[in-house]
């Protein structure tokens, strides 16, 4: 829903999957049902989006478009080709697929190649070690060569430079994950000596308003046993909840998308790729270039784009029906960081407006 002064309408539908299996409030019955790949992620969303589909027959006819961030960005677009490839030869339930959607998506390899010229842009590294990284490591910062010497020195240069600071968001403070249990959160802000009823309180710092210190409250809501019956969670069928779970039998088994994008912009879909540009982590730098490599005429050129009497990021259109946009002061996740710009970013993409 989305909230214009005292009106309220709908948008959209959102369906939230948990995938791959054991993340948020999936799980496997079997050990081996709880064991999966990139590839079997995919075609385990293609099974469940059919199923629901069946189950929920009042959004048959409803435009389906497939989103995600981040890693998703290797998973979605197979997502999307596994069910247009369905749609061709007729699997039932047809899927009314329109599209898809895609923030600071990782696509290639080359990806965290392009973190050295956004800290060079951002001002986090000199002129001087920016032209030497180039020279000495020719534009490659992973798997260096062991006999590059000159590289590896200019590279731990860089990474004394960035240390300390929050990639996902480089506005942000280092503040750790928002994994936190309960007790730990907790008694960062207040211990009671029980012998001498002493409280001491948490001094004020950087991180008590950063977006890791909101999130690190989500364990204690999605643990709650009420919220567990609000959202119909089946009593038994996962322990406590993470945020961040580590440790799963999941084997990454793509590493480039490129060619799914490649297919689906024959097919007429239209997308939307967005980057917070303050995300160091999957620059929008690297995003731009394999669009680029995609090789589409321009439709709409580089220009701004507004919320609320202000620039809200830029944009440029292609015709393949995709649409690129930055989040101005959006880190890797940019809805999180600016939700009233994302929420309009999506309400005029999805509503066929410019944005």
């Amino acid at each position: 829903m989305l909230n214009h002064g005292d009106v309220k309408y709908q948008v959209a539908s959102i369906l939230f999957v948990d995938l791959p299996v054991s993340t948020g409030f999936s799980y496997g019955t079997t050990s081996l049902a709880s064991k999966s790949t990139d590839l079997q992620s995919c075609d385990q969303a293609y099974e469940f989006l059919k199923k629901w589909l069946i189950d929920h027959s009042e959004f048959f006819w409803n435009p389906i478009y497939v989103g995600g961030d981040s890693y998703t960005g290797l998973t979605v677009p197979i997502i999307v080709q596994l069910i247009s490839n369905g749609n061709e030869v007729s699997t039932e339930p047809l899927i009314n697929l329109k599209g898809y959607i895609l923030g600071n998506p990782v696509t290639t390899l080359d990806d965290g190649n392009y973190a050295i010229p956004f800290a060079h842009g951002m001002g986090l590294i000199s002129d001087e070690l920016y032209e030497s990284l180039q020279r000495s490591c020719q534009g490659q910062y992973f798997n260096i060569d062991p006999s590059n010497a000159r590289c590896l020195q200019d590279y731990q240069a860089y990474s004394q430079c960035i240390d300390g600071l929050n990639t996902l968001q480089i506005l942000e403070p280092w503040c750790g994950f928002a994994s936190q249990k309960p007790q730990e959160l907790f008694s960062e802000r207040r211990s009671v000596d029980e012998k001498n009823i002493e409280l001491v309180v948490h001094q004020p710092s950087p991180c008590d308003s950063s977006s890791i210190d909101a999130l690190k409250l989500s364990h204690l809501w999605l643990n709650d046993d009420r919220v567990r019956e609000a959202l119909h969670i089946r009593k038994g069928s996962i322990g406590e909840w993470n945020r961040c779970t580590n440790g799963l039998p999941y084997t990454q088994s793509i590493w480039d998308s490129f060619q799914y994008h490649v297919n689906l912009s024959t097919k007429g879909y239209k997308f939307l790729i967005y980057s917070g540009d303050h995300d160091m982590v999957v620059p929008f730098l690297g995003t731009q270039a394999w669009i680029r490599a995609l090789n589409y005429s321009i439709v709409d050129d580089w220009r701004s784009w507004w919320v609320q009497g202000q620039v809200a990021g830029y944009t440029r259109t292609y015709s393949n029906r995709m649409t690129f946009a930055t989040v101005k002061g959006g880190g890797h996740i940019a809805p999180q960081d600016k939700p009233v710009e994302c929420r309009a970013m999506f309400e005029r993409w999805i509503s066929n407006q410019p944005l």
